[in-house]
């Protein structure tokens, strides 16, 4: 199997960023769509195994094992059916410092895809709070699925800023360790380990963030799962769309770009290409 060096990775990297912004607009948002779901159905189905493992103090460290060892299935449906995720596209930083990629197209790239990342989530949100499948386990899926997004809304500034640098830089590491196999069961095996190191680690990622949290809004109009979650009434009202995009969302979306863009694209052109 043949596996590229770390100089090579980098420019491969600065190859795959200059195609990502010569894209036309509707194939960049119509794959950040797909992007967004995937992820949103990577976060899902996490919640949707580990859910009572979760809510329950002594089995919440292999929760959120079990729950990092599914999430991962998100990104590879990315990197291998094809998608545009606004955190892996962090790394397009790495063709702007290599003076492959405008400045301009990186931020127009970046502004699409979470566009179009953000409509995706939010649409698999939607879906599975009228599946039926939140009343799992006598709705206390739906109650963990409002826990969980009340916790992110808790979240002050500055730890979600830092937990999302924390999390693209893993991120991008799984992006980054992926383009250094050229066979599918080596890119399959490189992401997974590393996706599994930031979920089991409860770190912030924006796009999943699309998904938990609009998920949690949905629920919380539904008094079973309402009171299956045993969120107090103030934590309640602040699960908000507003409270979301600038409480959380914000935040966290800081951090990614800082460490998905710093920790890797930057710090790797320094110690590889400059």
């Amino acid at each position: 199997m043949d596996i590229l060096s770390p100089a090579q990775i980098f420019d491969y990297t600065v190859t795959v960023g200059a195609a990502k912004t010569g894209r036309k607009f509707l194939s960049t948002i119509v794959l950040a769509f797909l992007a967004g779901a995937f992820i949103a159905f990577g976060a899902e189905g996490s919640n949707m195994a580990a859910f009572n493992l979760l809510a329950k103090p002594e089995t919440y460290g292999l929760g959120r094992a079990l729950a990092g060892a599914v999430f991962g299935i998100g990104l590879m449906l990315v990197l291998i059916a094809g998608g545009e995720l606004f955190t892996g596209n962090c790394l397009i930083i790495a063709g702007v410092l290599d003076r492959k990629v405008p400045l301009s197209k990186m931020l127009v790239n970046w502004l699409v895809v979470y566009a179009g990342n953000f409509a995706g989530a939010v649409c698999i949100a939607f879906l599975m709070s009228v599946s039926g499948l939140f009343s799992g386990g006598d709705g206390l899926l739906g109650g963990m699925t409002i826990k969980i997004a009340a916790g992110k809304m808790a979240l002050p500034f500055w730890p979600a800023f830092v937990l999302g640098v924390l999390c693209n830089w893993m991120v991008c590491l799984a992006v980054w360790v992926s383009y250094a196999s050229k066979e599918l069961p080596g890119k399959l095996l490189a992401c997974f380990f590393v996706i599994f190191l930031f979920v089991t680690s409860g770190f912030e990622h924006s796009v999943a963030n699309m998904y938990y949290v609009p998920a949690g809004i949905f629920a919380k109009t539904n008094a079973a799962w309402t009171a299956m979650s045993g969120v107090p009434a103030s934590r309640l009202d602040a699960l908000n769309w507003g409270g979301f995009v600038v409480k959380n969302l914000f935040p966290v979306t800081l951090g990614n770009i800082a460490g998905g863009s710093g920790m890797v694209g930057v710090l790797y052109w320094l110690g590889l290409k400059k």
